[in-house]
């Protein structure tokens, strides 16, 4: 009775990590069987060219040495860099740039380029009467662009809001003329701008 006794305190009072230990059977299962490091191949060591029993050394100078190799291959005749019937090696023409390119679709010569005093004098313009010398009238006078009119003569920004209010209430006459489902969607579209 006391070895029995003996038998059960010293496998209940044994370290809890000799308890934890899987049994000696599943041990082999459980280890590591790959390395902590991947193998390296070594690098590649390439024959020397020149040790080629294919190589002529043909010395030039007490110092210099010419050495021809020749191609590891025989030239292709289908080679478009080496065959002679190549287009590659075909001399160019002469007017190459015609040949080459597509003709031009306008000839219209650049623009001459607008002189201080014209702007200065579109400015005025516009400034003393925007409703008679609109961006169209003074693009038409002086042979230039609207946007150039409007970069370099613009609008003041009170101006240009009483315009845009302007535009606005006549656009909302047209508005008023709209059916139901048109103003529906127009009415979902500003509230989906909202948003942005």
């Amino acid at each position: 009775m006391g070895a029995l006794f003996h038998l059960l305190s010293t496998t209940t009072t044994a370290p809890p990590s000799a308890t934890m230990r899987p049994p000696a059977a599943l041990r082999p299962l459980l280890a590591r069987s790959y390395s902590s490091r991947l193998p390296q191949r070594p690098p590649a060591r390439a024959p020397d060219p020149l040790s080629d029993p294919k190589v002529v050394h043909q010395p030039i100078t007490d110092d210099l040495t010419f050495i021809h190799r020749p191609p590891p291959s025989a030239p292709s005749p289908l080679s478009y860099t080496i065959s002679p019937a190549s287009p590659l090696l075909q001399p160019k023409p002469q007017n190459a740039t015609s040949s080459l390119l597509p003709p031009r679709l306008s000839n219209k010569p650049e623009p001459a380029r607008m002189s201080d005093e014209a702007i200065a004098e579109m400015k005025r313009l516009r400034k003393e009467d925007p409703d008679a010398w609109t961006t169209a009238q003074l693009a038409r006078k002086f042979g230039c662009t609207r946007t150039f009119v409007m970069t370099k003569a613009p609008l003041k920004m009170s101006e240009r809001k009483k315009r845009l209010r302007e535009r606005d209430e006549e656009h909302a006459q047209f508005r008023d003329a709209w059916g139901e489902k048109r103003s529906l969607l127009r009415a979902v579209k500003q509230k989906r701008r909202e948003f942005w």
